[in-house]
């Protein structure tokens, strides 16, 4: 493993500091992507600033029509919070299904969507309900996030702080996933509210997208039925060992409907 110092901020400003002061240091949450990418010697940081003890980056609120959730809040506190549970349960499900216990009790968003790893569940949620990430220095919407494998469009020197869900009349995310690992091959978020039907899909691609072409078909009928017959194709789906491209294609679909059929009966 590289050499690097260890930092622990005290506040967000400090932390903020830290970054512009070494742009080749890294910020440690849960450490669930960083860690293992150390030991693999995948990246090779000057120093970890560790984000643990800012505690005001934890929890989550109602703020008008938009469910708020803290950068540093653990998967298993989403999965068990009844204020998300509540504004949207999709989100809970989404949560408990991530990893193993370990990794749901280390973990956090911020970490996640920070990290951006193709199979990765929360930035379908996040592009799926059109969140919107908020940093130390501005508000980034999330078709804006996103920017391809691995990357997103953080500087720097920028820190997640919260991200701003709002709160949709159904939504629901089904993956498929891999046996050991739990991440998604392939997972689904379906959304309904008032600006229309969206599908937001990770695993199949190098980086999460919306399967715009779906989202048509249940703009005038948001039913599972409304998919039937359809095909879907994407030129850069991922083809590995785990799954072919057109397999792939194929889980998009079978996900996109049980999504569908679970968003309009759970709502």
């Amino acid at each position: 493993m590289h050499a690097f110092e260890y930092q622990h901020a005290e506040t967000i400003e400090g932390a903020a500091e830290f970054l512009t002061q070494d742009n080749k240091a890294q910020l440690l949450a849960g450490g669930m992507t960083l860690l293992p990418a150390l030991k693999s010697s995948l990246v090779a940081p000057t120093a970890l600033i560790d984000l643990k003890g800012l505690i005001e980056l934890k929890g989550a609120c109602v703020d008008g029509d938009a469910l708020v959730i803290g950068a540093l809040t653990t998967h298993v506190e989403v999965a068990e919070s009844e204020v998300i549970n509540s504004a949207i349960p999709a989100l809970t499900r989404l949560a408990a299904n991530i990893g193993d216990a370990q990794v749901r009790n280390r973990g956090t968003l911020g970490g996640s969507l920070a990290s951006n790893d193709p199979s990765a569940d929360y930035p379908a949620a996040v592009l799926g309900l059109e969140a919107v990430i908020r940093t130390n220095r501005r508000d980034i919407p999330a078709a804006e996030f996103f920017t391809g494998k691995f990357e997103t469009a953080l500087q720097t020197d920028e820190i997640i702080l919260a991200v701003r869900f709002p709160i949709p009349e159904q939504a629901a995310y089904v993956k498929f996933p891999n046996p050991a690992s739990h991440f998604a091959i392939v997972g689904v978020m379906v959304v309904r509210d008032a600006r229309g039907p969206r599908i937001a899909v990770t695993g199949a691609s190098a980086c999460v997208f919306r399967a715009r072409e779906l989202e048509d078909a249940l703009r005038t009928d948001f039913n599972e039925h409304a998919l039937d017959g359809l095909k879907f194709h994407r030129e850069d789906l991922i083809d590995d060992l785990y799954a072919t491209a057109e397999y792939r294609a194929h889980l998009v679909m079978a996900m996109a409907r049980r999504a569908v059929a679970m968003a309009s009966t759970r709502g």
